[in-house]
């Protein structure tokens, strides 16, 4: 008997090999994935709350404290009292931030490189094609960036 093959395990371990290499390209920025993801969206988005980056990432609000928590002491974000609640912070990227864009950018298209690569650029090409369907699909999009049912209803 033929033993069947999960599609769902060739993704993710393709996934978490590709986050290890990215991992050790943005080492030499002193960024983690997760992070230049964060300072990546906070540039589309600033000034923005926590609780909204939260809600863009699809993770908890705590979750997302403590990620943008290890980002301010870096340096890389300030925080700042909103100006329409004072109770209320704003994130921010500081010029340390700022500066980094270009390098997690960079890095991004060395994993990019490394994918086409290693499929070829007809197959990079139709791997970016498919993710993006299956993540659309399944309701997800860029952080930072306005959804389909967002630009339909502007």
């Amino acid at each position: 008997m033929k033993r069947k093959r999960f599609a769902l395990h060739f993704i993710l371990h393709a996934a978490d090999l590709l986050d290890d290499s990215l991992r050790h390209r943005l080492a030499v920025v002193g960024v983690r994935p997760r992070q230049a993801r964060i300072i990546d969206a906070l540039a589309r988005m600033e000034p923005a709350s926590q609780i909204a980056l939260a809600r863009e990432f699809g993770i908890t609000p705590a979750s997302m404290s403590t990620m943008t928590a290890r980002l301010i002491e870096a340096g890389h974000v300030m925080r700042e009292v909103n100006p329409n609640e004072a109770r209320a912070h704003l994130l921010r990227l500081t010029e340390s931030g700022r500066g980094l864009l270009a390098e997690i950018h960079a890095a991004w298209r060395d994993i990019d490189q490394l994918i086409e690569d290693t499929i070829g650029a007809q197959g990079a090409a139709e791997l970016t094609e498919h993710t993006r369907a299956l993540r659309d699909g399944l309701g997800g999009h860029a952080p930072g960036t306005a959804r389909p049912e967002q630009i339909a209803d502007t």
